[in-house]
């Protein structure tokens, strides 16, 4: 749940979590489907700002996992 995650993120609001797990000792985990993506956009720790920044910086920045998790419907 939602509150599971207070305790790991405090410095953001709850649900506003950005994809940066090596800020909290967590890895990261990308559905293939985004590296189609020239950008993409994900909160910055509130529910009001966002983050719009080129995949493969992202890329390179977190060394995310990618993985097939999303189905083609």
């Amino acid at each position: 749940s939602e509150q599971e995650f207070i305790s790991l993120f405090q410095d953001c609001e709850l649900g506003a979590m950005p994809p940066f797990g090596q800020l909290y000792k967590l890895p990261v985990f990308v559905d293939r489907s985004l590296e189609a993506d020239e950008e993409i956009v994900f909160n910055a720790g509130t529910h009001r700002d966002a983050v719009r920044m080129k995949y493969a910086d992202f890329k390179r920045l977190v060394s995310p996992r990618v993985a097939d998790f999303a189905a083609k419907g």
